[in-house]
């Protein structure tokens, strides 16, 4: 995927988890002369460690960061392993069945709400998300069909107040996870200083769906994984 450094000068509210795919996400909005505002958002996740990298991803790219306190949804989107403590994570990958436990009902939609309010506040001319095709099987709001309906109703809910065009982007939409390890590489992201695993240990455990998939696209973009693992999965196992 190549970048577009001659695009201009435009303003972006980019949603910053502290993962792979959204810091590479937000230095390749970098790359491409955006001014960009971070935000990132305390939905009452089981661990906030993945903030933290979005905060120091921020800094380095000097932008603005926003962190939303949301964390009484946790009590309200009960259901999923993300949120709520009873459920455990699955181990696996996102293609297997397993991974629906970690849907979080309504998650992305509310997140380009609140980062849809800040770019109108802000008159930002897009906001963007880090969603890529390999979360399509499992969740709905990751998909092209979501997102092309939230631009819609963003510019109608926002009509007169927001920029005209304000365009809700999201670059990854057709990209693999192996297509955002190979883009983040050619960008110089330090892939270290990112966050994927859903179990929020003192290491990535190294077995559930976003681990298995960290390892997987590192390994077949031929990049070198930085990652320190708790546990192998089946495919380390010689």
């Amino acid at each position: 995927m190549a970048t577009n450094p001659g695009r201009g000068s435009r303003s972006t509210v980019a949603v910053v988890s502290g993962g792979l795919d959204s810091i590479v996400m937000a230095h390749l909005l970098a790359s491409q002369g955006d001014a960009m505002t971070v935000i990132s958002f305390n939905y009452g996740q089981r661990h906030d460690r993945e903030l933290a990298f979005a905060v120091r991803a921020a800094d380095h790219l000097d932008a603005r960061h926003h962190l939303v306190d949301l964390s009484a949804l946790a009590g309200v989107l009960t259901g999923s392993a993300l949120t709520d403590v009873n459920i455990d994570v699955p181990d696996g990958h996102y293609r297997d069945e397993s991974m629906r436990a970690t849907v979080v009902p309504n998650r992305n939609a509310i997140f380009l709400s609140v980062a849809t309010g800040l770019a109108v506040a802000i008159g930002a001319d897009a906001v963007a998300i880090a969603v890529h095709a390999g979360d399509h099987p499992i969740y709905p709001d990751c998909r092209p069909a979501f997102i092309a309906a939230f631009e819609t109703q963003a510019r109608l809910a926002n009509e007169g107040f927001a920029h005209p065009d304000l365009q809700i982007e999201a670059p990854f939409l057709t990209s693999t996870k192996v297509d955002i390890v190979r883009l983040g590489a050619e960008l110089g992201v330090d892939f270290a200083a990112t966050w994927s695993c859903y179990r929020g240990g003192d290491r990535h455990c190294g077995t559930c769906g976003t681990c298995a998939e960290r390892r997987e696209a590192f390994r077949e973009a031929g990049v070198l994984d930085p990652t320190s693992y708790e546990r192998p999965i089946m495919s380390d196992r010689g």
